[in-house]
């Protein structure tokens, strides 16, 4: 039997990676005593990989596709699949910034000029550095690199999504390097191979069908014909509500989906536009 060896991310990413690929239709279980999670798909093998290492990895073939960050595939040959829009916590893009303490007297990037920059990312810094024509020391942090200044770096490059480790951390933002998306990568060869490819590719799909389906809900309801263009007026959906006839005379179902943050006010809008039946249900995908 084939099997596909995917790379998961170890670290921040973690749990929010297995919810996704959960919300997809896998149950995927982490053990805290090893590296190799347990997946109910026995054409798939797991490894629990940091992001900052997966490219590397996949490049050289040892793994087949992964889940890691825009920001840790530069410069790496390898294919991008497909952009998977989440984070840590938002399901927006995370941003690679410079920061420094409140107090310091740098003010944009070409004030670096021969201070020490602490970071995770060296190579990704150092060629921003490159690109301003600022020469700047820059060492690799192996973690905590919001409390490196001002006593062990005059500032650092870190990941961020809201900016509030920074600000907890007497830290502001001077300059921003690039926003960076997760991404299902795959190694060349095992692309290019059909069966793999195929594999990739509807992981991939079912992944952005789950997080197409993230703030949204199902609704569905029964209203009379007089009623009908009431309650399709004040009814959003995505593209157009499902209207079809019920058997008994004179009356419809419909459905439709919408962000699940207009429910509290769309229902009692809807049940006085004469809707009944009325049913909130959630939803796991939404394949385009």
């Amino acid at each position: 039997m084939s099997v596909l060896k995917l790379g998961l991310p170890k670290g921040s990413l973690q749990q929010a990676t297995v919810e996704l690929f959960g919300k997809a239709g896998w149950q995927i279980s982490v053990s805290s005593r090893s590296y190799f999670p347990s997946i109910d798909d026995d054409e798939l093998e797991c490894m629990l990989i940091r992001p900052q290492e997966m490219a590397r990895y996949v490049e050289l073939g040892v793994i087949d596709a992964a889940i890691t960050g825009l920001d840790w595939i530069l410069d790496r040959d390898v294919v991008q699949v497909t952009e998977l829009v989440y984070a840590k916590q938002l399901r927006r893009p995370v941003r690679w910034v410079v920061a420094v303490p409140m107090d310091s007297p740098v003010q944009s990037v070409r004030d670096l000029q021969g201070k020490r920059i602490a970071t995770e990312a060296v190579e990704l810094t150092e060629r921003y550095l490159k690109q301003n024509g600022v020469a700047a020391e820059v060492e690799f942090s192996w973690g905590a690199t919001e409390v490196k200044p001002p006593y062990l770096a005059d500032a650092i490059v870190d990941v961020t999504e809201t900016g509030s480790s920074l600000r907890a951390n007497n830290l502001r933002v001077v300059a921003e390097i690039m926003h960076s998306t997760t991404q299902l990568i795959a190694n060349r060869a095992a692309y290019a191979d059909a069966w793999k490819k195929t594999k990739i590719d509807r992981i991939g799909m079912l992944l952005r069908a789950a997080l197409a389906a993230r703030g949204k809900v199902g609704i569905m309801l029964n209203v009379a014909e007089t009623n009908l263009r009431r309650v399709e007026e004040i009814l959003p959906s995505m593209k157009s509500p499902t209207v079809a006839k019920l058997q008994t005379e004179g009356w419809f179902s419909v459905s439709t989906i919408v962000d699940s943050d207009v429910v509290r006010r769309l229902i009692p809008d809807l049940k006085e536009a004469g809707a009944e039946d009325i049913v909130e249900f959630p939803l796991n995908k939404i394949v385009d």
